[in-house]
């Protein structure tokens, strides 16, 4: 691990680099990614069995979007601003300077393994920070691909991808980092925000969580069962804002369930788990852990498995209860419990007893219900009348809450999740006032006056 060490101290004494040679360096970066778009696409094929299509929308198109708009905007995100003085410092200036962390370190999942690493990476590098980004082991193709284009982008003392299992993921949160990024599981989070206190350094968690879909009486039936099946069933379930459970009203759970069978027929034919466009579950464990939870409840449509390329077709389980295994752990899976509900303040009681999800997805034409939602349920953040479509804005933040994650990305506020904002008072030398000193005659008194 004395690599490990030599990188961390390089990129320790990094130098800043200059707003424009940042701008340069992004564009360098997506004209790489261009030039080996098959390269990507094929790894994803290889690693997860993504579809061209489904790798390229959610994978390559949302770090190009990051990119251009980052390069557009970050001369006026990186100035340094104004803030306004107050009268007991007449004759001064304050000022907010834009600086970098340091040095970061980024710990990348493999649901969506080039666009969460790369999307950090470049609110990273916007900021001025040096980065030490760990690629996941269990997608090793697009890792390689990873690292091979940030070696031709940077300079090792400025970024670079350090490969290897659960064991480099430890000696990394050895390291006094100035900021860690981290996107993964909430158990995993836990055990980085530990590494991260022994020195103090601030993190940001991407985490999950069981992320509720609520579908109202009122809902266009129809495009709210292709919206949630689209939702759910993309990358084969793993998705940390996937829908992870349903809470249908009971009046229309029949019509509902019929729908979203038909939806995935339509979307990956008769039999998904051999559907060329339809991803598979990363691992053998994976694999395992959601061939267990196909017993909950009552299959409603799907269940089929192809173990030889570690595929579970498109499943709905009715049925369920909250005691059931599926509803203990975010499945992160090609499985959808549902369960209902006769009221709103039922469903919404049912959301508030659990922790709090890093989405919510609501379904209805009322916007008294939707006020409703908003005001009374605590979430990451979500849609109204869609699935996951808020996470390819980059005018939203995105993050999670209390369980779900801390901090955000995405945008400006990528920028701005790895920069220090350094407030500043110049204070004039015109004048002095002299109330302030312990040896001013009348000194409280007149200082009375300013804090009344």
């Amino acid at each position: 691990m004395d690599k490990l060490t030599a990188l961390f101290n390089k990129q320790k004494v990094f130098h800043k680099p200059a707003v424009q040679e940042r701008i340069r360096l992004l564009k360098n970066l997506k004209s790489e990614i261009k030039q080996h778009e098959k390269d990507i696409l094929q790894a994803l094929a290889h690693d997860l069995h993504k579809s061209e299509q489904e790798a390229y929308t959610t994978e390559i198109g949302m770090v190009y979007e990051e990119i251009n708009h980052t390069v557009k905007h970050l001369h006026k995100w990186a100035k340094p601003s104004r803030a306004k003085t107050p009268l007991t410092h007449i004759g001064s200036k304050s000022m907010i300077m834009k600086e970098p962390y340091g040095s970061v370190l980024i710990i990348a999942p493999w649901n969506y393994p080039f666009q969460l690493a790369i999307s950090p990476l470049v609110g990273a590098i916007s900021a001025g920070n040096a980065v030490t980004l760990k690629p996941s082991e269990l997608t090793p193709q697009v890792s390689k691909v990873i690292g091979m284009i940030v070696e031709r982008v940077f300079k090792e003392e400025h970024a670079a991808v350090v490969e290897g299992g659960v064991d480099v993921s430890t000696e990394l949160l050895k390291l006094p980092f100035d900021y860690i990024f981290f996107t993964g599981s909430v158990a995993v989070g836990k055990v980085v925000m530990e590494a991260a206190a022994k020195h103090l350094t601030p993190v940001t968690l991407e985490l999950g969580g069981k992320s509720p879909c609520i579908v109202m009486p009122d809902a266009d039936i129809k495009l709210t069962a292709k919206r949630i099946t689209f939702g759910k069933f993309t990358n084969a379930g793993q998705t940390c804002i996937a829908p992870d459970y349903l809470l249908v009203h009971e009046s229309i759970k029949e019509d509902l369930l019929l729908e979203m069978t038909t939806c995935i027929r339509d979307f990956y034919g008769d039999q998904p788990e051999t559907h060329p466009h339809f991803g598979k579950n990363v691992s053998q464990r994976h694999f395992d852990r959601l061939s267990q939870f196909l017993s909950n409840g009552t299959i409603v449509t799907g269940g089929q498995r192809n173990e030889q390329e570690l595929k579970i077709a498109p499943t709905i389980l009715d049925h369920i209860t909250w005691e059931d295994p599926v509803m203990q752990e975010e499945i992160f899976g090609p499985i959808l419990p549902v369960m209902t509900f006769d009221s709103l303040h039922k469903a919404a009681d049912m959301v508030k007893a659990r922790p709090k999800p890093l989405a919510l997805y609501l379904f209805t034409t009322s916007k008294e219900t939707e006020v409703y939602i908003l005001d009374n349920l605590s979430f990451g953040g979500g849609c109204i009348n869609d699935t996951l479509m808020h996470v390819a804005t980059p005018y939203l933040p995105f993050g999670g809450v209390g369980e779900s994650g801390m901090g955000r990305y995405h945008g400006k506020e990528s920028f701005f999740t790895f920069t220090h904002e350094k407030s500043v008072l110049r204070q004039t030398n015109r004048f002095d006032f002299s109330f302030r000193y312990p040896n001013a005659k009348n000194g409280l008194e007149i200082v009375r006056k300013f804090f009344k």
